[in-house]
């Protein structure tokens, strides 16, 4: 966690309020956030269905990704009282509304990506 006063969270702070798209990419950037995104376009899914979805994260790197993703606003935890425990996770209104941008950053990453050497 940064200091709010350190010159790093302070040129932060100012590009998201002068750049949308910085701010935007603040939110989704990592190697996990999009695919995390992407997989809940579908609809709610169970932590253990998102991780089967996503063999290759690890538990802690998913863990700490959802809790962004949830603090950020995009989506949402559901927790069930029951035995044992259920936890679903689906995307928030502002999560939704990402579903055309993600849609065309996987369109350009597919058109624009190195091809493999046979």
């Amino acid at each position: 966690m940064r200091k709010d006063s350190s010159t790093n969270t302070l040129n932060r702070n100012k590009i998201h309020v002068n750049c949308g798209m910085a701010y935007t990419l603040d939110l989704i950037g990592g190697r996990w956030k999009p695919t995390i995104l992407w997989a809940l376009l579908d609809g709610k899914l169970r932590y253990s269905e998102l991780k089967k979805s996503i063999p290759d994260v690890s538990e802690r790197i998913l863990v700490l990704q959802l809790r962004e993703l949830e603090k950020d606003g995009l989506i949402k935890r559901l927790v069930y009282a029951e035995v044992p425990p259920r936890v679903e996770y689906e995307l928030t209104n502002d999560g939704e509304s990402m579903k055309h941008m993600l849609q065309i950053i996987s369109d350009w990453g597919d058109l624009h990506r190195p091809k493999k050497a046979n």
